[in-house]
């Protein structure tokens, strides 16, 4: 049965599809910015490897930034069974876990969800099956509107790029006839090299803005050196990233912002791991560094 949605309902029934979501939840859009309350929905499915999670996003091929934000995506990889995958060409909007699906015109962005004109079609649905892996037949010679939508996005999916893949590892418990889940293992990332080098290429924009502004870099006191968190090294100051290559590199494989690190990003002295990505700086150089930078 097909029910149509506007407004604040839309809203309320998207969350639906976050809140119920048990084994599997799908969201297709162009564009992902979560909003504050998917975010806060999801967070309490973060430690659930059954749920698995497939979004499909699109558009800006030059720059995929500008479709889906970096924090997202941080937020997003920490999940234990997850798949975020690329299609140009998509256009299209579709959310939807094992029990109900939305198509609608909006995007997931929390700028269409707060202040756009958007409808959609809920439909209930009653097998929806791995998605990723099921064959592009209909269930049972059904041919309702909502397996047509579910048949339609299975080859969204399945023709779509994968960017990014973690899966879950299980070991067997109780002499074999159970499954106890271990870690999450990342089989592919090619997000992660793809939002640094975007940052960094920020970073060498702002030193040449800097270096045109004020001239030679080394004239400029505490302008744009910085120091790696992590192993001390000189680097420009930034302290969204306060990290040389390699240690990046390292710290991306768990993200933990928390994580204590070895020297502050201002001073390159020692800070006994009161230090983090989240918050590189020592706190009694705070003021220093507000003046500086």
């Amino acid at each position: 049965m097909a029910k149509f949605l506007t407004g604040n309902e839309l809203n309320l029934e998207l969350e639906n599809i976050f809140e119920d979501a048990q084994q599997q939840l799908i969201l297709i859009s162009p564009y992902i910015k979560l909003h504050d309350r998917y975010a806060s929905v999801l967070k309490t499915k973060l430690y659930n490897p059954k749920l698995e999670i497939i979004i499909v996003f699109g558009k800006n091929e030059e720059n995929m930034s500008k479709s889906m934000k970096q924090e997202d995506f941080n937020f997003l990889k920490e999940f234990p069974n997850i798949q975020i995958r690329y299609e140009r060409r998509l256009h299209a909007k579709y959310y939807a876990n094992e029990t109900s699906a939305i198509l609608t015109s909006m995007n997931l962005y929390s700028y269409s969800q707060d202040n756009n004109i958007e409808a959609g079609v809920m439909t209930k649905i009653s097998v929806l099956g791995d998605i990723a892996n099921s064959l592009l037949t209909n269930v049972g010679g059904d041919d309702s509107l909502d397996t047509q939508a579910i048949n339609y996005f299975k080859r969204v999916i399945i023709q779509s790029e994968l960017l990014f893949s973690k899966k879950p590892q299980y070991e067997k418990a109780l002499w074999g006839l159970t499954k106890k889940y271990k870690e999450s293992i990342i089989e592919v990332d090619n997000l992660t090299d793809f939002f640094y080098k975007l940052q960094k290429e920020y970073i060498n924009r702002k030193v040449v803005s800097i270096q045109n502004k004020y001239g030679k870099i080394n004239d400029i006191q505490g302008v744009v050196t910085g120091y790696c968190i992590r192993t001390g090294k000189q680097i420009p100051f930034n302290s969204k990233l306060p990290m040389c290559d390699l240690a990046f590199q390292s710290w991306s494989k768990f993200s933990n912002s928390e994580y204590p690190e070895k020297y502050c990003h201002f001073s390159g002295e020692l800070s006994d791991g009161e230090t983090s990505y989240s918050k590189p700086i020592l706190r009694k150089n705070w003021s220093k560094a507000k003046i500086n930078f």
